[in-house]
């Protein structure tokens, strides 16, 4: 008999969400985590008194959260304290020109209006279209098990309303930003937001120039941090009877008969299980831990292919007084073309840019419990890359961080300088060694449409019978949502394939009980 039912490598939002589910249905369930901290990229540490968040700094597309939290007999309301962002963004275009942009969609027009009646008039297009494509995007395209083109013809052919915005899987974000907007002001405010998927605006799909418009569907920050999102996952999964351990590192899949059946932890330690879920980089999960000799031919070479998503510099910096800023969040951007060129060129050339771009969160805005008395957190993230030219992260970390203080202190934020009392630099070398994200990858893999939906590993291992995927690496993607959405996809196929080992009773699932799951 095995030691556990099922045993999640990575704690991690998926990790976590998937062990949860888990435990909820009664099966014994053992996450393990490598790291001391829970959450991966979301996740806070303090330093000399003040928090930080690692990486993730929103919550957005509230409704997956509330789908996953509904199944666990709760609430994302009940277990999160979220803080409503208003207004969500300032942006500060590179030719001096402030957006404010509220959270309201009529107001967003009213201030596009200032710069472009015609662009104010497509947003409200803009909006109503994006509208619909989420509300079908996050109960079908989120949720839905992609294993095969089968199944991805069957999401489409059990949801034709989905057709109505085929547009959106065919093109570009930038190709169908610029069928709304004409003026490159505006263009240039909304395009930002490609940054997310970690590509540039023309290579990013069609389907992520929704992100605009999720931010109206509710933008929140978490008060404490964004720790306060897979602490309560942690919370309710071990309410459920979800064991967790951190600092063990696993270091072997053990497989029997092509079958997963446990993990080997880095001290020799065995664990047996009936089924492994894997919440890390699928590239190190099969090159690594479970080694190639154990796919086939294509397998090996999909797993080769695999193309790591770019990653990112954060800049964590405490100061002794108020940030010379206008809301939580400030978007610092160049024009379109230089966003693609940036991605295209210097990226694409191992070197880094001399004028920089990203997002600046001043996060004691909403909530001032996040520093000191009268001091405040402010957290830059700037696009980047892991490979550079002639360089070394190591070696060039601290004149960077003295470097970027300078120029955001110069152009974004006047006076910061005078009033740094802690400044650190992450690097995508520091994501690699402390998450073990290789190449620091924020999303694991890139997102474009080469590694989406069937192109990304699949969430049932086609080569490793009871072996499961979720967060980043697998079906729908990086993001915090995506990460929640893929442990509701592996809960629902562990659910409909292992039942006859563990027999119909311990496999009904929780997912069962929701008429949304029912009808999907």
């Amino acid at each position: 008999m095995a030691d556990y039912d099922v045993i999640v490598i990575g704690g991690g939002i998926g990790g976590l969400a998937a062990g949860g589910l888990m435990a909820r249905d009664g099966r014994k369930t053992l996450v393990l985590e490598q790291n001391k901290r829970i959450g991966g990229f979301c996740s806070t540490f303090e330093h000399k008194g003040y928090r930080f968040d690692l990486g993730a700094s929103i919550v957005e597309l509230a409704d997956v959260y509330e789908r996953f939290f509904r199944l666990m007999g709760t609430s994302l309301a009940e277990e999160v304290d979220l803080l409503p962002l208003d207004p969500i963004y300032t942006y500060l275009l590179a030719d001096g020109t402030e957006i404010r942009y509220p959270a309201l969609t009529e107001a967003v027009a009213e201030e596009f209006m200032k710069i472009s009646p015609r662009d104010a008039r497509s947003w409200l297009a803009y909006a109503e279209d994006m509208r619909g494509f989420i509300d079908i995007a996050v109960s079908t395209l989120f949720f839905t098990p992609v294993l095969s083109f089968k199944d991805l013809v069957k999401m489409f052919a059990d949801n034709p309303k989905v057709l109505k915005y085929l547009p959106l899987f065919v093109n570009s974000y930038q190709t169908v930003m610029e069928k709304y907007f004409k003026d490159p002001r505006i263009l240039e405010a909304l395009c930002f937001q490609a940054n997310y998927t970690g590509l540039p605006p023309a290579l990013a799909p069609g389907i992520t120039a929704m992100l605009p418009f999720c931010e109206h569907t509710g933008f929140y920050y978490c008060k404490g941090g964004m720790i306060a999102v897979p602490e309560a996952i942690r919370r309710i999964g071990q309410k459920a009877g979800m064991e967790l351990k951190t600092g063990q590192r696993v270091t072997k899949i053990m497989v029997k008969d092509k079958r997963a059946c446990g993990v080997v932890l880095s001290d020799g330690t065995e664990i047996t299980a009936d089924v492994v879920i894997s919440d890390i980089s699928a590239k190190t999960l099969y090159m690594d831990l479970i080694g190639l000799s154990h796919l086939g031919p294509m397998a090996r070479a999909g797993v080769r292919s695999l193309e790591i998503s770019v990653s990112g510099l954060m800049m964590y910096l405490g100061l002794a007084g108020r940030p010379n800023l206008a809301s939580h969040h400030t978007i610092a951007s160049v024009p379109v073309q230089d966003l693609n060129d940036l991605y295209l060129k210097t990226y694409a050339g191992g070197r880094l840019p001399k004028e920089q771009l990203g997002l600046i969160s001043w996060k004691t805005y909403s909530d001032p419990g996040l520093a000191p008395n009268g001091r405040h957190t402010v957290v830059l993230t700037i696009c980047g890359t892991y490979h550079l030219d002639g360089m070394d992260w190591d070696e060039i970390k601290k004149p960077l961080t003295d470097q970027y203080v300078d120029y955001f202190s110069q152009r974004y934020i006047p006076g910061m300088k005078d009033q740094v009392e802690v400044a650190m630099l992450g690097t995508p070398k520091d994501y690699e060694r402390d998450l073990l994200a290789p190449e620091g990858g924020a999303y694991t893999f890139s997102q474009d449409s080469t590694h989406s939906t069937v192109f990304r590993p699949a969430a049932k291992s086609k080569s490793i019978d009871g072996l499961y995927l979720v967060g980043a690496s697998t079906h729908p993607g990086g993001g915090v949502p995506a990460a929640i959405a893929s442990a509701v996809i592996a809960a629902r196929l562990i659910d409909g394939h292992e039942w006859k080992r563990w027999g119909p009773a311990r496999a009904r699932s929780c997912l069962s009980e929701s008429p949304f799951f029912r009808a999907g």
